[in-house]
This record gives structure tokens, sequence and C-alpha cells, in this order.
């Protein structure tokens, strides 16, 4: 079975100072970039992968049809719709040797669907097991419940932890040297974002509008200023 990727090409953002250049695929933001170079930008320009917070380094060597073209497919990227090397194109039939995971194709049985249930010891104490047997649905339903809601618990950490290693990775960079920069962080990794907030109202628009987008993953989108 191939799984496909459809995961959104990341974006990326670029500053001329704390003023946002441009916004968008990186070939666009690198077009953008080169051109302010080619005329004289007075400030310096840094760009930022939107998400991960990352600094950027470009190549804008050659005109900008080449600038263009290195920044925009990955390398080997296939068309939409095109099938991977060695894999049959999208509609034609699975070869005889192939197992289809198709709900379409598989067949139906009678009775209760498989669940993909896997019987394991699990070792707990007296209490455990009568507090289980009292909840609806038995033991294993409770204890189903109780491992998705801890994923969940996991998932929600981890995002909110990649946030804030993003937002750390942009200020570092660009706001430094802002007033309120240490009480900031400290707001961030305490996840304070009416103190964050505050501690970042005396920075630059730009800069302060981004860093919030990627402490709490605010859905708007960053655009250039006039």
């Amino acid at each position: 079975m191939t799984v496909s990727d459809h995961s959104p090409a990341p974006t990326y953002t670029a500053f001329e100072g704390y003023r946002i250049l441009a916004a968008g695929p990186l070939a666009d933001v690198a077009l953008a970039v080169k051109r302010a170079m080619d005329a004289d930008a007075a400030q310096a320009l840094l760009v930022y992968q939107d998400g991960s917070g990352t600094q950027t380094d470009l190549n804008l060597s050659g005109s900008d049809a080449q600038v263009a073209d290195r920044y925009g497919s990955p390398v080997g990227a296939a068309p939409v719709g095109a099938a991977p090397d060695g894999a049959a194109p999208a509609g034609a039939p699975p070869e005889s040797n192939e197992i289809s995971d198709s709900p379409a194709l598989a067949p139906r049985g009678r009775g209760r669907p498989k669940l993909g249930v896997v019987a394991r010891e699990v070792t707990l104490l007296p209490r455990h097991w009568e507090w289980l047997g009292a909840q609806p649905g038995g033991a294993s339903v409770a204890l189903r419940k109780l491992v998705e809601q801890a994923r969940r618990d996991n998932d929600a950490q981890g995002r909110q932890r990649q946030r804030q290693e993003a937002a750390y990775r942009f200020m570092s960079g660009m706001a430094g040297n802002l007033p309120g920069f240490e009480e900031a962080t400290r707001a961030l990794y305490a996840d304070d974002r009416d103190r964050y907030a505050q501690c970042v109202a005396a920075w630059p628009e730009d800069v302060r509008g981004y860093a919030m987008r990627l402490s709490w993953d605010a859905p708007t989108t960053p655009q250039p200023q006039p």
C-alpha cells in the first residue's frame, strides 16, 4: 500500500528590518528578497520558515527565472496525479501479488467488525481492577478510553512545545535586542498569553504579530505592510 503525503508545502516570511517584505511560497519570497537586494535595501533582509521559526539562507545568484526555478517545486517531485516510480497509475487495478486495503474491495463478513484488538497481560492492583470493572463497558473499554485521552494530552503538549520552540527561534534572531525580550520569553514558556502580549506590546507591529502567530498558532496569514 502506498501512502501519499498531502501535507501542505511550507511557507516563508521575509523581513526587511522589522517590516514584513513578503510572505508565501519560498520561490515568491526569494524573488522579493532578490529584488530588494538589487534595489540596495537599506536594512537587513531575513527569511523565516513559518511554523518552525527557522531562519533560512537563500542562494539568489542568477536571473529571476533561475531563482524561481531553484526554489520552485522540490527536485524529483511528481506532478499531481502522477504515480511514483514502480507504482501503478491512479485508477489502475492492483497487480495480482498486491493486497488492497480498500473497504470497497475487501469482502465483508457477518457479525461484529474486527477492531484489531490485541490481547496482552496487564498487571494492576485490586483497587484498580475494581474501579475499571465499575466503569461503563467494563475494564477493556475504560482502559481504551484512558489510553486515547493520554494520547490526546501528549499530542497537545507536543504541539505546544513545538510552537514555543519556533517562537523562541524567531524571537532570538529578530527581537533579542528589543525591550521586554527576557520577560516575553518567560511568559512564552509559562504559556501565559496575556502576559506575553503585554511584554511584546512595544515591539514593531510586524515582529509582534509574527511572534504571536508562532507562539499560539494563530490562523491568520502574515501580510507585507505597504
